[in-house]
């Protein structure tokens, strides 16, 4: 059974921190070229910061990019999910919470950061992968 941790091991740990500006986390994101990212506070994680949060929050409320700390405008009521969870109860918590990105804990700590196209892409190999044992077992019969 495969479990969230098999798709973040050995991957860097991408955040802002809540002072820096919008204009800094923006930055950072594109050059990630991520659509979120993770907000600590003190290496505890504060909130995620996303693509929606500087449209609705900065660009429509007319806030200066520049002097605005990410914390003042990240959300901060986010879903997260275990590191040993599996890939269904990540894919359910998304659902159920109608987000496209969970933070990925271990304990208290942040370890991680999961996306949907992470999910997508995972399993896309598996099922190739199958698909490919299957066409190999089916040739040699």
């Amino acid at each position: 059974m495969s479990r969230v941790r098999d798709i973040i091991h050995n991957r860097d740990l991408f955040f802002v921190e809540e002072q820096q500006t919008v204009a800094q986390a923006a930055r950072k994101m594109a050059d990630l070229h991520v659509g979120a990212i993770l907000v600590l506070k003190d290496n505890q994680l504060s909130g995620v910061f996303s693509e929606r949060d500087l449209m609705n929050r900065v660009v429509l409320a007319c806030r200066e990019p520049t002097n605005t700390p990410v914390g003042e405008v990240m959300t901060r009521e986010i879903a997260t999910v275990d590191d040993v969870a599996t890939i269904e109860e990540a894919m359910e918590a998304m659902q159920t919470h109608n987000c496209r990105h969970l933070p990925v804990m271990r304990g208290a700590q942040v370890v991680g950061f999961l996306s949907m196209r992470d999910l997508m892409k995972y399993e896309l190999v598996r099922k190739t992968e199958e698909w490919d044992h299957m066409r190999a077992y089916i040739g040699s019969v």
